[in-house]
């Protein structure tokens, strides 16, 4: 996301500031709660109203603990902080471009899948050959996600819903997120969501595929 700056909390979106807390649910249908975090919203710039993106997850039997994607052609991962009052934080883990170096891999791209270490021989791997481990892994899955956001803020909390194709099967989604705790949960209660599942994106990828068996928020 670009810049856009509240007045009062300095909160800038796309703009990496200490680690936030978070919420946000997958399901079939928020329109009600988005239709009330729309009419909420303070002004934002028009080029954040809508924006889409492809990225591929890397999804872990083994990992619950670290986002691990790749997107923009960099291996990107956060890794999950603490839970306080329903609200996860996630911090910024590492970032690498392809060619990925043999050592990034090796000490810290697979340790975040939490997954037994292939054999790595070559110094360097592209993008592609990167993917053929990935595959032939049988505890890692790729998946394709397509993401069409859209963005809001409220409460000086930053806010989206969205649709995701994950794999092709398409699913909402709907969050707040912001530094203040009490400023989620103010947005929360004034939209609707208080009593929502919090859902995050490995929780939400892993039901679609079948890893783990639980449905999404409804």
């Amino acid at each position: 996301m670009s810049d856009t700056t509240t007045s009062d909390t300095n909160v800038n979106i796309g703009e990496e500031t200490k680690p936030r807390f978070e919420f946000r649910s997958f399901g079939q249908d928020f329109s009600t709660q988005s239709a009330r975090m729309a009419r909420l919203s303070s002004p934002i710039p028009e080029k954040l109203w809508e924006r889409s993106s492809d990225e591929i997850y890397i999804m872990s039997r083994m990992n619950n603990v670290n986002n691990t994607k790749v997107r923009d052609g960099k291996m990107d991962i956060k890794t999950y902080v603490q839970t306080v009052d329903g609200l996860e934080q996630w911090n910024p883990l590492m970032k690498a471009e392809f060619p990925i170096a043999h050592d990034i891999l090796e000490k810290s791209v697979f340790p975040a899948f939490q997954v037994e270490m292939p054999q790595l021989e070559q110094e360097r791997y592209s993008y592609e050959e990167f993917m053929a481990i990935i595959n032939a892994h049988p505890d890692l899955q790729a998946v394709k996600v397509h993401k069409q956001r859209f963005a809001y803020m409220v409460n000086d909390t930053i806010c989206e819903t969205g649709n995701i194709l994950f794999n092709g099967a398409k699913v909402s989604t709907i969050n707040s997120e912001s530094t203040e705790i009490d400023a989620i949960k103010k947005t929360l209660s004034d939209t609707g969501l208080e009593n929502i599942e919090n859902i995050n994106y490995l929780q939400a990828i892993k039901r679609v595929i079948g890893m783990i068996d639980k449905p999404l928020a409804n």
